[in-house]
């Protein structure tokens, strides 16, 4: 088992084909094949942490450098999605290691503050025991449909101490500045 972080631009064909499998066995029934320029309308990522058993994609983590605006302070985080482990490995604490090396690579990008990302309720305990904290704030965002959206404060997001300690994140409303991951 090895786990990688990879560019974008520096995943191979046969990768890209692997973690198009790992997404499509997740997603397609319900939002349609992967297309990593813009998947299901969310953001794309410029590093895919990726885990393989052989020549297997088994467990997928991705992330995007981003400038994001946070009670009118600017925040360089990582933006965090595609967090995915290949039903066949689920229960042997990859998607632990999946975060732990994300996690690794944002600091190697020496210019990242926070790891952000927001989930559904329950996979917060998940995230929580991998290290991040749990943030209260209204978040603006471009929405899959392309249009403006608000979640309201009850939604959960999460945020990892990278650069900056948790206790910096600054208060008020979060303007992500393009679509969520």
């Amino acid at each position: 088992m090895t786990v990688e972080a990879v560019h974008h631009a520096a995943l191979t064909a046969p990768d890209m084909e692997r973690v198009r499998g790992l997404f499509d066995d997740e997603y397609r029934s319900n939002l349609g094949p992967w297309n990593p320029d813009q998947p299901y309308g969310y953001a794309p990522h410029d590093v895919h942490v990726v885990a393989r058993h052989g020549e297997d994609a088994v467990g997928h983590v991705g992330w995007a450098r981003r400038v994001i605006d946070v009670g009118g302070a600017e925040v360089v985080i990582a933006g965090v999605g595609g967090v995915l482990v290949s039903c066949s490995w689920r229960g042997r604490r990859l998607g632990e290691r999946l975060m732990s090396a994300a996690a690794q690579s944002m600091q190697a990008a020496q210019d990242i503050d926070f790891g952000y990302l927001g989930c559904h309720e329950g996979v917060v305990p998940f995230y929580t025991a991998c290290g991040w904290r749990r943030i209260t704030a209204v978040e603006h965002f471009i929405g899959r449909d392309g249009a403006p959206a608000v979640e309201e404060a009850e939604a959960p997001l999460l945020v990892l101490p990278i650069r900056r300690p948790v206790e910096e994140w600054p208060g008020g409303e979060i303007d992500l500045r393009g679509r969520a991951w």
